[in-house]
């Protein structure tokens, strides 16, 4: 029997019960291949593939997300680039809107269809990094045989999810590899180079989103994700990050309601909001003024004795 013989008869065998997702999340996601999406492991057709204007319509609909994308995905592919891997980015569908690949191995990518407008969902071409990644919403790395159909068994792939301000899933960023010698600990080290270029992405394209904002940086247990919030000129949260949504627990996808920071971090105003706005504004005023009441009263558009009657009403008199 044939490696790719045995390959399908495996893939058969594995999707023929229907509690095949209880052993692994690979089984399941072969299981959704065969039972949800009709695939046969054996097929031989080539992915289907946008061109020319059709490609071109899809980039422009994705534009800023290109624009924040590039220079992360030149810096990848310098580092993966010698080592027969391709880098590519999709849309949340799995179409790639850009590639980099080396000369060399163009033909070899091209001849799998892992080329720009190929579209690479789970739906269309079973188990693959890509496709799994999106639909499973995780990092992951689909190595050779671990793929659905038999035709897609001599690579690997290592995905990881980018997602928009909005919480929603842009796409994923893909490293696949043309070496027949790739091991599973070389795709683990190219794994954690994706995560972190995934997050930049991701961070780049946030900050891009609230360019007029100011982007607080927050903790998380998630190190490979972005935990950032937009905070507009009235300290009003108006964009988090999806990492930032589920620390604070904010709406998971769509626009954000705006809400105080203070109520986002905890803080609450006190029995004045307004008190504590003054206050602030009054130590901020003084601050600039390297303590001067005179100069930092016109500042406030006050007169120096007004401000010093403030001060003591706000406890500030002994500043």
């Amino acid at each position: 029997m044939s490696r790719l013989s045995g390959h399908i008869e495996r893939v058969m065998e594995v999707t023929q019960s229907a509690s095949a997702g209880a052993r692994s999340r690979l089984a399941a996601s072969w299981y959704r291949s065969r039972a949800r999406h009709g695939l046969d492991p054996a097929e031989h057709r080539a992915p289907e593939r946008l061109e020319g204007k059709a490609l071109d319509a899809r980039r422009q609909d994705h534009e800023k997300f290109l624009m924040v994308a590039t220079p992360r995905l030149d810096r990848l592919f310098s580092l993966v680039g010698q080592s027969g891997c391709a880098v590519l980015l999709t849309d949340s569908e799995g179409v790639v809107l850009d590639q980099r690949v080396n000369e060399s191995d163009a033909d070899v990518f091209a001849s799998w269809g892992l080329w720009s407008g190929a579209n690479w969902s789970e739906a269309r071409e079973g188990t693959n990094g890509i496709g799994t990644c999106l639909e499973e919403r995780r990092q992951v790395i689909i190595h050779r045989d671990e793929h659905f159909f038999a035709r897609n068994t001599a690579m690997s792939c290592i995905d990881a999810p980018i997602y928009g301000y909005d919480g929603q899933i842009l796409g994923a960023l893909d490293v696949s590899s043309a070496r027949s010698d790739q091991t599973e600990g070389f795709n683990r080290l190219i794994g954690a180079q994706v995560a972190q270029t995934a997050r930049a992405i991701e961070e780049a394209h946030f900050r891009a989103a609230f360019a007029e904002a100011r982007i607080v940086v927050s903790e998380s247990d998630d190190t490979e994700a972005s935990t950032l919030l937009a905070i507009d000129q009235n300290d009003l949260v108006i964009g988090a990050t999806r990492e930032a949504r589920r620390v604070f627990g904010l709406d998971a996808t769509g626009a954000l309601a705006p809400r105080p920071a203070a109520d986002i971090f905890g803080r609450g105003d006190g029995p004045s909001g307004f008190e504590k706005a003054e206050r602030a504004a009054v130590i901020r005023a003084l601050a600039r003024a390297e303590g001067n009441v005179s100069q930092a009263a016109r500042q406030l558009g006050v007169g120096r004795a007004t401000l010093y009657r403030r001060m003591k009403r706000l406890g500030l008199d002994d500043i």
